[in-house]
């Protein structure tokens, strides 16, 4: 939600002097959507630009669990600090800087972050390291059908753009 609104205060002040506040927000998202689908297909074998780390899990038996979760939460909630698999990410937080406006950024990334968190809740249960490593079975599973999903989903997101921009 922060760097929402971070990303939206600088689109305010980044966008509005060369004449790309406004309306302009939405086409020029409309337009990244499509080169984030090329990403997530992997059109022409490319990859999608991200760091190859992950959170460290070291922490887990150097550091007390509420400064792995912190250390653990603050890495997976700003999105891009550990590896990123799909281009929704990177829209997301450039919706909120075309957003141009901190609110507006702020609820961009606010609904990113609730997003994102609600993937504790398939972990909510779970005491025993059985049960994590058959949670950790289910997700990858899911991992293929839920990049489709996403793919999907930025595609409904271009042509609710297109379609509400020509209206």
């Amino acid at each position: 939600m922060g760097l929402g609104a971070l990303l939206g205060w600088m689109g305010s002040f980044l966008l509005a002097p060369i004449g790309l506040r406004g309306a302009a927000g939405p086409w020029l998202l409309a337009a990244l959507i499509p080169v984030g689908v090329a990403f997530d297909v992997r059109l022409g074998r490319v990859r999608l630009p991200s760091i190859r780390r992950q959170v460290n899990e070291d922490w887990l038996r150097r550091y007390r669990g509420w400064v792995y979760g912190v250390g653990f939460g603050a890495q997976l909630g700003l999105g891009f600090a550990t590896v990123v698999s799909l281009s929704a990410v990177y829209l997301t937080f450039a919706a909120a800087f075309l957003s141009a406006g901190p609110l507006a950024g702020a609820l961009v990334g606010g609904a990113f972050g609730m997003a994102r968190g609600a993937t504790l809740l398939t972990v909510a249960g779970v005491h025993r390291m059985d049960q994590l490593v058959r949670v950790d079975a289910t997700l990858r599973r899911w991992d293929r059908p839920a990049g489709v999903a996403a793919v999907a989903a930025e595609v409904i997101l271009l042509a609710t753009l297109v379609l509400a921009a020509i209206r």
